[in-house]
């Protein structure tokens, strides 16, 4: 148990569907669609559809072991807790910082093109300027910085609104799509094959991309010790929010490349899906759309500010970053220290990011670092799971192939994804990708050396973990949580 205690996150804040919807909005699909779209078609062309159908079976795998290591620890640092203590604490580290760097570029990646969707309503040409868009995005930052300070109860209610509204439009444009009667090209079954790929590094460069489709849904993890009967709770609503994104994604990618040709596609690259709007809905469905994306942008800037803040308090409390970042707000029950420092760090990107050019390179550059990042700590904790209920995988049909087998390629499959796109990438991507991992070498020997607990962890082992709901000792309106749960340090 850790020594670092004091008033925790508020316990049974979330329920089963505020869940689900954290889960789908972490993965932003209007978002993904619009800002990744592009890169993706760049990359694969026709393949597009299928890379995103052969990043989803290994994703599936992923969340699989995110709901089997849920049910056994309850933390806020999710990966960095369950690597930790199955793999080893150094690779735990590197996790939860893979999360928090990625998390932390994602905040310019992402404010970027919530003010330029937001510019684009009154202006398409104010739309195209780096500087305005970067100024108002950084106002949607901060309005979300001060929602998820909060607390987890008003992030919910907003983050249902957002999302709400988002899933009604693309809902709509699906339908619409259904009954166009014009397109640049014809549905080909073969877009769904592996015969559009340009051999095995093409589609390794394509996988990376999809990643960075899905990431965002293991947000409920995050959100674990905020959660009512979370062991059960925040896994499955993973589970569900993988699978809506999916037919989402796949929807509006082959849509893409039925309605609009390849020119189209290249020269609106920061947002695809103004134009598939314009396309479907002359008129009103390029704003619609818009509208959408916008939504989805600052809706996903919430659930990466949740899994940043979340992931720095877990670290904070286990001394292996600064102790403050564990501290929580008295009165709202979130980590401010860590919520503030995210911001100022943010605020400082976003300045820094006007001098590397357009909002266009900024994303392409962005995504790909990302989706290292991504492939690192969801891989680690691929193989965290099948370690963790090792003991337990021969007892079942349904254990050996959802606890061992199927986590296991979703890991494999990210570490190849990791390797192979390595010779893809520009150099740029690479250092920002690779750099961002090595620079938290820091940190991590800097704290092992002081003596952080969290370097000699209690063993995590599904057979002897006691399968009691997380209920945190001290109740009331201000518990303490992190007590009372046998499997925690």
């Amino acid at each position: 148990m850790s020594n670092n205690r004091g008033r925790g996150l508020q316990a049974n804040a979330l329920g089963m569907f505020d869940t689900v919807v954290m889960a789908v909005a972490g993965s932003a699909p209007a978002y993904s669609i619009a800002a990744t779209t592009a890169v993706l078609v760049g990359a694969v062309g026709l393949a597009s559809p299928a890379a995103l159908l052969y990043c989803a079976i290994p994703m599936l795998g992923i969340a699989l072991a995110y709901s089997r290591l849920s049910r056994i620890d309850v933390n806020a640092g999710a990966s960095y807790s369950w690597v930790g203590r199955t793999l080893h604490p150094f690779l735990g580290f590197v996790s939860g910082w893979a999360l928090v760097i990625s998390a932390t570029i994602f905040m310019v990646a992402g404010s970027l093109p919530a003010g330029s969707m937001t510019l684009a309503l009154f202006d398409e040409e104010l739309a195209e300027n780096t500087a305005l868009s970067t100024v108002v995005g950084a106002c949607w930052f901060l309005f979300m910085l001060l929602v998820v300070l909060g607390g987890a109860r008003l992030t919910v209610r907003a983050q249902l609104v957002m999302s709400g509204v988002e899933l009604v439009i693309l809902a709509l444009f699906a339908v619409l799509a259904l009954f166009h009667a014009g397109s640049a090209r014809a549905f080909d079954w073969s877009w769904l094959g592996f015969g559009h790929f340009d051999g095995v590094t093409g589609f390794a460069s394509g996988a990376l991309i999809a990643a960075f489709y899905y990431w965002g849904w293991d947000v409920t993890s995050n959100l674990s010790e905020e959660t009512r009967d979370s062991r059960r709770t925040t896994g499955l609503a993973g589970l569900i929010g993988v699978g809506v994104v999916f037919l989402l994604f796949e929807v509006f990618t082959i849509t893409v490349n039925v309605i609009l040709s390849s020119r189209q596609i290249q020269e609106n690259d920061a947002n695809v899906l103004a134009v598939l709007g314009a396309e479907l809905w002359p008129g009103w469905g390029g704003k619609l759309l818009i509208v959408a994306v916008m939504l989805s942008t600052i809706a996903t800037l919430e659930t990466t500010l949740i899994q940043v803040t979340r992931s720095l308090f877990a670290m904070g409390r286990d001394r292996t970053l600064p102790a403050a970042l564990g501290r929580v707000h008295r009165r709202w029950n979130t980590p401010w220290v860590a919520i503030a420092v995210v911001g100022v760090v943010a605020l400082a990107m976003f300045i820094a990011s006007n001098s590397l050019g357009s909002v266009g390179d900024i994303l392409s550059d962005a995504i790909s670092a990302i989706g290292l990042q991504i492939a690192v700590y969801y891989g680690l904790t691929g193989l965290a799971a099948v370690v963790a209920y090792r003991k337990m995988l021969l007892s079942s049909v349904g254990d050996f192939v959802f606890g061992g087998l199927w986590p296991l390629f979703g890991a494999l499959f990210m570490f190849w994804i990791f390797v192979e796109s390595l010779g893809e990438l520009s150099g740029s991507a690479i250092v920002i990708g690779i750099g961002g991992l090595v620079a938290g070498l820091i940190p991590m020997f800097w704290y092992w050396r002081q003596g952080s607990d969290y370097y000699r962890p209690a063993k995590l082992d599904a057979t002897q973990t006691v399968e009691a709901d997380y209920v945190p000792a001290g109740g009331g309106a201000n518990p303490v949580v992190h007590e009372g749960l046998p499997t925690d340090f």
